[in-house]
C-alpha cells in the first residue's frame, strides 16, 4: 500500500471551490502561536482560531477549535466532548498522520486529510457565533477566511459531523 501525501492548500481550495464555498486567503510570514498572529488582526476580520489536538486514554483523538483568546480547561473538557478520560495533547506524528499538518499549522481544515475519521472535531460555540472564521489553510504561512456556516458545510463534506459546543471558560 502506498502512502499518499496529505492534501495541501491547493487541494483544499479546489475542494472549497467544488462546494461553492467562498473563501479568501492572506499570505503572511509563518506564525506558530496566537501571540505571533496578533499583528494580522487589523488586516483579517472575523474570529481567529486556536486549535488543541488532544486524545484520551483510549486513543480517541479530538481537535478543539476555539476563539484565539479563549481558555479551555483541559482537566474538565473531556466531560463536554465525550472523551473516555481526561485528555492530553496528541503527538506530532498523529497530527501528521490524521490531519496532514505539523504543530503550528493545526487547523479545522485538517478534516480534509482525516479520511479514516480518526478525529472528532469540536468547534467552540463562541467561535461559531462569528460570521467569519479564520483558519490556516493546512500551513501556518497564510490565513483563510470562511463563513462559519460554510466551515460546517466543509466539515460535513469531508464526512465529519463536528460538535458545536461551548468548551471554553
Amino acid at each position: 500500500m502506498t502512502e499518499t501525501s496529505p492534501k495541501d492548500r491547493d487541494d483544499l481550495f479546489l475542494f472549497l471551490d467544488s462546494l461553492g464555498i467562498v473563501h479568501s486567503t492572506k499570505d503572511h510570514a509563518p506564525v506558530f502561536t496566537v501571540a505571533e498572529s496578533v499583528s494580522l488582526r487589523d488586516e483579517i476580520p472575523g474570529g481567529h482560531t486556536k486549535n488543541l489536538f488532544v486524545k484520551d486514554k483510549k486513543d480517541n483523538f479530538f481537535l478543539l477549535t476555539v476563539e484565539e483568546n479563549a481558555t479551555v480547561d483541559l482537566k474538565t473538557v473531556h466531560t463536554l466532548i465525550g472523551a473516555a478520560s481526561k485528555v492530553s495533547f496528541g503527538k506530532p506524528e498523529k497530527l501528521m498522520e490524521y490531519l496532514g499538518v505539523v504543530p503550528g499549522s493545526v487547523t479545522a481544515f485538517g478534516a480534509i486529510n482525516d479520511t479514516e475519521k480518526n478525529v472528532t472535531f469540536v468547534l467552540d460555540a463562541d467561535l461559531m457565533a462569528h460570521d467569519i472564521v479564520n483558519c490556516h489553510p493546512l500551513s501556518n504561512d497564510a490565513t483563510t477566511s470562511i463563513a462559519s456556516a460554510d466551515l460546517l458545510r466543509f466539515m460535513e463534506a469531508t464526512g465529519h459531523v463536528p460538535l458545536v459546543l461551548k468548551v471554553t471558560g
